[in-house]
């Protein structure tokens, strides 16, 4: 898999792919994202900042994620074990359904760690939705230690960290 940079014409498939994994969860009874959340605004700032990555395979988007560089006061407050003047927040991790299952989110996973250890920033935070038994596996395989729950719109969500 190749990893890049979304660009402002990478726009109208990475919404066709937040679309397509919102349905997927909603057969699954996962009621996590929906047409307020992640919006087409939201890909589009995380685009214009400059923090949304793109995995392709075979030419078509098969990944996107956001990592947000910030500071440690500007996330969720939780139980951190970790503290860190500088933090990467990962935002939206979504894999296309024609290639789930595929270890796609793995190597995901893989590239982000490896560009956040690259940049020298000892921390990785994220929330992921307490009723998403797919997403809580693959942090916690990675190492990912629970440090507290919040509430947002959509129902609990557990707060991750990982220190690399």
């Amino acid at each position: 898999m190749e990893f890049s940079h979304a660009r402002r014409n990478d726009l109208p498939e990475l919404v066709e792919l937040f679309c397509a994994a919102t349905r997927k969860m909603d057969e699954q009874n996962i009621s996590q994202w929906d047409e307020i959340y992640p919006s087409q605004q939201i890909i589009a700032r995380d685009i214009e900042l400059d923090i949304l990555v793109i995995g392709r395979m075979d030419g078509r988007i098969a990944a996107a994620f956001s990592p947000e560089e910030c500071g440690e006061s500007d996330y969720e407050p939780a139980n951190w074990r970790y503290p860190a003047e500088r933090i990467i927040v990962l935002h939206r991790l979504c894999v296309h359904p024609a290639f789930q299952g595929k270890g796609v989110a793995r190597q995901s996973m893989d590239y982000l760690e490896q560009c956040v250890r690259e940049r020298g920033i000892p921390v990785i935070r994220l929330d992921a939705f307490s009723q998403n038994p797919v997403a809580l596996r693959l942090y916690e395989s990675r190492g990912y230690q629970k440090a507290g729950e919040v509430l947002y719109r959509k129902g609990l969500f557990y707060l991750y960290e990982k220190q690399l």
